[in-house]
């Protein structure tokens, strides 16, 4: 055991120190989301319908794979902890291995894009342009997995703001290679949403060239793709079996979210465009929670290794509270100033925009104490996934999300009539559910 018991205060600290440069470079990874939005926006409407499609498309099969990657986090901090530089090599080898084999593995349905996207329904013309679109982007699968797994190794590392700076600079780039491609300017083709696709490819491979030259010139000891050919099996199939719950666990909530906008689109226009500011609101204010939540990975995966249970606690408490003054600070600005918020995303010329304000204020009133669930959940399943424990936590958050939340949201917006709001209030239900189980299951596993 670690002979140093580290106080809350520094438990806080070093959270704050691992977390803070995470939540920036998601904020980051938000603006090149945001960036390539409103620049295909501008230049077309069935580009930007397109690749809202496609994009959500190739979302749901790389969260999947990005369950490999995600695994590495732990397995790493924990081997760091041991100062097992081979081990550490292996298991982020392998990681790679598992994300580019996915890669090449998934790629293949993408070639009959087109006709998937046409026989559920999607508008012919769109489902062509999306198609389009996922010819070029489908070679971004393996870079992009490649560079979650390298963000995994280099977080476990508690290297975070290098991964900081590598999404701004993507970021940055991302704004001109999209304004150059898709627009024609600079003396660049005019290639619409093609240059959209090209700028994603390209911002990613550099973005993993950038990940791989910091890791060969900051952090060589580890000679990270030194015999990068030579398999371990052992190590691969722990990399397996702790990434796939990791991959379904996020496909079962982002599929959650997916299913709520189907539904809020079958209640009307006003109340999905309602939903989708909320959303937008609430997505921004995660991504802190995210940061606290991998921080909290890397944490508990070096107390693990430390075979320090006083600190696994203390940092459990300590990530879980900072977690939880955010979400009331933010809930708090929610209650407060919903109508200011919902205003923010509605032209003032809307011939709506009365209708939609009133749904808007009114979901995120319930956002406010969505905020204090999902934060909740999130952070329980960071720790656990810390302390390598992913699977009995897929099955608990699937139910809470599929069998409790959805149906609830179901029961509550159609069958008693209650609309958008009855849906998120399901939406709360389902992520309390798991907020509770998740936080049963680190706690009670840390006492036996």
């Amino acid at each position: 055991m670690n002979a140093t018991i580290q106080s809350y205060p520094d438990h806080v600290k070093a959270i704050a120190k691992l977390g803070m440069p995470l939540i920036l470079s998601h904020v980051a990874q938000f603006a090149i989301h945001m960036t390539d939005t409103i620049m295909l926006g501008w230049y077309d409407v069935t580009a930007l319908a397109a690749s809202t499609i496609a994009s959500t498309m190739f979302f749901v099969i790389f969260i999947v794979g990005a369950g490999f990657a995600q695994a590495v986090t732990p397995l790493v901090a924990l081997a760091a902890e041991e100062n097992d530089d081979t081990q550490v090599r292996r298991v982020t080898r392998m990681g790679l291995w598992l994300s580019i084999f996915y890669g090449v593995i998934v790629t293949i349905p993408f070639f009959w894009a087109e006709d998937i996207l046409t026989a559920i329904g999607q508008d012919q013309s769109v489902a062509q342009m999306a198609h389009i679109y996922l010819q070029i982007t489908i070679w971004q699968m393996i870079p992009a997995l490649m560079v979650m797994t390298l963000k995994s190794f280099l977080s476990a590392l508690e290297h975070t703001a290098v991964l900081l700076w590598a999404t701004v600079g993507a970021a940055v780039m991302n704004v001109f290679v999209n304004y150059a491609l898709i627009f024609g300017n600079w003396g660049a083709p005019e290639l619409g949403i093609r240059g959209a696709a090209i700028a994603s490819i390209t911002v990613t491979l550099v973005s993993v060239l950038m990940l791989v030259i910091y890791t060969l010139r900051v952090l060589p000891q580890f000679q990270l793709f030194k015999n990068f050919w030579r398999s371990d099996r052992e190590i691969l199939n722990r990399v397996f079996m702790l990434g796939w719950p990791i991959g379904l666990t996020s496909l079962a909530e982002g599929g959650l979210f997916s299913a709520s906008a189907v539904m809020m689109g079958w209640i009307g226009a006003i109340e999905l465009a309602a939903h989708g500011i909320a959303i937008q609101l609430a997505s921004l204010t995660f991504m802190v929670h995210i940061g606290f939540s991998q921080a909290a990975t890397v944490r508990a995966g070096r107390a693990l290794g430390r075979k320090d249970p006083v600190g696994l606690r203390r940092g459990g408490i300590a990530a879980i509270a900072m977690s939880g003054v955010f979400a009331l600070a933010t809930s708090a600005l929610f209650m407060l100033f919903p109508a200011f918020l919902v205003g923010l995303f509605i032209d003032p010329q809307e011939q709506a925009r009365d209708l939609l304000l009133s749904v808007g204020v009114q979901l995120v009133m319930v956002a406010a104490l969505f905020q204090i669930v999902d934060g909740a959940q999130v952070m329980a399943l960071g720790l656990l996934r810390g302390v390598q424990d992913t699977t009995v936590p897929m099955l608990m958050a699937t139910v809470s999300y599929w069998v409790i939340g959805l149906p609830t949201s179901y029961v509550l917006a159609f069958w008693l009539g209650y609309g958008a709001v009855g849906l998120w209030t399901g939406l709360v239900v389902g992520l309390a559910v798991a907020a509770v189980l998740l936080n049963l299951r680190f706690w009670t596993r840390r006492r036996a």
